[in-house]
């Protein structure tokens, strides 16, 4: 029960990076002005920022039971989320309050972020977070391609230094 806890956790994470950075955004910004498209996606971009931070700490929390209990498939996995996590911090709560810093510079000198005098440093930052968005997007593929398979066989013979009630608990999953 508990790993297909941790799939859903998982599928809801990586689902919402996908869909929000390669399907929303993109949307957005073909549909209405710059301006608008930048604020609203500013909206869901922030969503999705805590969304990642509380999917990675239950998934950590998953995966370290998960290896406590003798499941080391899960050890490499762990590596995975924290990558994923230090995207999330760096990209959203690192970079994301100086680019909005200078989006309200922008709007109190009466000017578009495009033709201020900031855009340039914008520009650079907003790459910068993309960069670490797409690498928070691989890493989440990497996170489905390394999952264990969907079912665990029950064990036979308890392993050396285990009780049966860790042994039963696997089984149970």
């Amino acid at each position: 029960m508990a790993h297909r806890f941790f799939r859903i956790i998982a599928m809801i994470w990586v689902g919402s990076v996908l869909t929000l950075g390669y399907v929303a955004a993109p949307v957005l910004f073909s549909m209405l002005d710059r301006t608008s498209a930048g604020s609203v996606a500013a909206q869901l971009f922030r969503i999705e920022g805590f969304l990642g931070v509380i999917c990675a700490l239950l998934l950590l929390v998953l995966a370290n039971r998960f290896v406590r209990t003798g499941f080391a498939e899960y050890k490499r996995t762990r590596w995975v989320i924290a990558g994923m996590l230090l995207c999330v911090l760096i990209g959203y709560f690192g970079l994301q309050p100086f680019m909005s810093a200078l989006r309200v510079a922008a709007q109190e000198g009466g000017m578009e972020l495009a033709q201020s005098p900031y855009a340039s440093r914008f520009g650079m930052l907003h790459g910068v977070s993309s960069a670490f968005y797409l690498v928070e997007s691989v890493l989440g593929l990497v996170l489905f391609w390394r999952l264990p398979p969907g079912q665990f066989p029950a064990q036979s013979v308890i392993p050396k230094g285990k009780t049966a009630s860790v042994a039963a608990r696997r089984a149970r999953g």
